[in-house]
């Protein structure tokens, strides 16, 4: 007998919410006016994964509740450009959690695309963020 999750998302005030079953409600923040942008220890792997990849046009940057990252280049249609790299600052390897459940999404913190320059135009960027991370920014 099959059995059937109904994972729930709402957004409201800025809010996403869940009620997957493994977990409690779970609240991401994300603020409209805020420009997600790497931090120092993301920037030299972003621009590894960029120069590696000479069809991207940025790369995904999702970041876990423990403090475990997943970077992946993306193509002008929102295509994977490379292959996901998964990274933990200042450690040999990833978490042993990431390594059992390989990033779950339930996990994540903070999700954005970091644009390699020039950056493609407004529409692009919409749409590629949508297709890859799910969302749009709201004007």
């Amino acid at each position: 007998m099959a059995k059937i999750v109904c994972i729930i998302i709402i957004r409201t005030n800025d809010q996403i919410e869940t009620n997957h079953p493994r977990s409690k409600t779970k609240r991401i923040t994300m603020t409209k006016k805020k420009k997600w942008a790497p931090e120092k220890s993301e920037r030299a792997m972003i621009e590894g994964i960029i120069e590696g990849s000479p069809d991207a046009i940025g790369v995904a940057v999702i970041r876990l509740d423990c403090g475990c990252r997943k970077m992946a280049a993306i193509d002008k249609n929102g295509e994977p450009a490379s292959k996901i790299i998964m990274y933990r600052d200042m450690a040999e390897s990833i978490c042993d959690q990431c390594q059992k459940d390989n990033g779950d999404f339930m996990r994540v913190t903070e999700q954005f695309i970091s644009w390699a320059k020039p950056e493609p135009d407004a529409q692009t960027q919409e749409t590629v963020t949508a297709k890859v991370l799910g969302t749009t920014s709201e004007h």
